[in-house]
């Protein structure tokens, strides 16, 4: 027979598989990943302010009023109390316009579009820091991050120097991905024709995993690259030895690049097209394709003057555009 004891041990058993969970989330190397990880656990505890005393007290009026109680007060006729209305609807109101409060500031200081003001909670960004931009492409199943400043890019390897804000540039090739480096900062969704952004800065030095975090077919599972937080003389070394490797990445070599493949190696490109990542985001990397921006561009300049024949002339060519809605589209030319 297992005493009593025993078995709300074994019961507890399980708990220690919990001990080998990764807890980055809560425990980053990356400034803004921390704060986002305050929020959380703030939220959590102002939440269970009122999930805690009623999953109690729900235990406690079950045990309380049980049939067999014989001793507890039975009064089927109360039906109301002004002091406990003014308790079970004041104190969620009052955790709701907390969490509200709480919220609203954080998602505008946490905004990942705002250059960063501080290192972290005891080191502000200097005035003359220029933080490190890295260009990001979600591709299918790979990554690739382009340092436009340094020209160089990787493939599923990304370096930063430690305690050096970082701006990344974001946007995919196909289908929309999720670019998150749990210890660096929360996700940012990756979409083609479309650039977002992500401040960060990463505190320590040490190797941690990036993925995707939103499905993107057959070879998402493997859609990962490692980040490395590195002190400022090992970046320096990094990038000479990437330089070194050789290799121009060009548009041509991007759009092989670009083919669907998994568990791509890590890779480096001694030099980069210095407009590739902007023909990825505009979707015009092939030759002849016209970018959105410039056809954007035709529309604006064919709404302000159009001309007679729909063509616009834009930085020296020309481009045909959609005729006024006025005219009959069956009559409409093509060029």
């Amino acid at each position: 027979m297992i005493s009593p004891t025993v078995r709300r041990g074994l019961m507890l058993l399980p708990l220690l598989a919990l001990a080998g969970c990764n807890t980055v989330v809560l425990n980053p190397s990356g400034d803004i990943a921390a704060q986002q990880g305050h929020l959380v656990v703030v939220a959590t505890l102002l939440m269970l302010l009122i999930i805690v005393p009623v999953i109690a007290l729900t235990l406690l009026f079950a045990w309380r009023y049980r049939q067999s109680n014989t001793q507890a007060k039975y009064d089927p006729d109360w039906d109301h109390s002004t002091k406990l209305e003014l308790v079970i609807w004041g104190a969620p109101l009052l955790i709701i316009i907390v969490l509200g409060l709480l919220t609203w500031i954080s998602t505008h200081l946490l905004d990942p579009f705002r250059p960063l003001s501080r290192l972290d909670a005891n080191r502000p960004v200097a005035a003359d820091v220029k933080p490190l931009v890295v260009q990001v492409v979600a591709l299918d199943w790979k990554w690739l991050f382009i340092y436009p400043e340094q020209g160089i890019a990787t493939v599923n390897e990304l370096v930063t120097p430690v305690d050096v804000p970082v701006r990344f540039q974001i946007t995919a090739s196909t289908v929309m991905n999720a670019f998150y480096i749990p210890a660096l900062a929360g996700q940012i969704y990756a979409m083609p024709g479309m650039q977002t952004t992500l401040n960060a800065v990463i505190n320590k030095p040490g190797e941690w995993e990036g993925f995707s975090a939103n499905y993107s077919g057959a070879g998402f599972s493997h859609m990962r690259f490692k980040y490395r937080g590195v002190s400022q003389a090992e970046f320096g070394d990094w990038i000479k030895s990437a330089k070194s490797a050789g290799g121009e990445l060009t548009r041509a070599g991007y759009q092989q690049l670009a083919e669907p493949s998994e568990r791509e190696p890590v890779r480096h490109y001694g030099a980069v097209d210095a407009e590739l990542f902007s023909k990825v985001v505009n979707r015009c990397v092939a030759d002849g394709s016209t970018c959105i921006n410039a056809m954007m561009a035709a529309d604006a300049q064919k709404n302000a003057a159009p001309e007679k024949d729909g063509r616009v002339a834009l930085n020296g060519a020309e481009i045909c555009v959609t005729p006024p809605t006025s005219q009959k589209t069956d009559n409409a030319r093509p060029y």
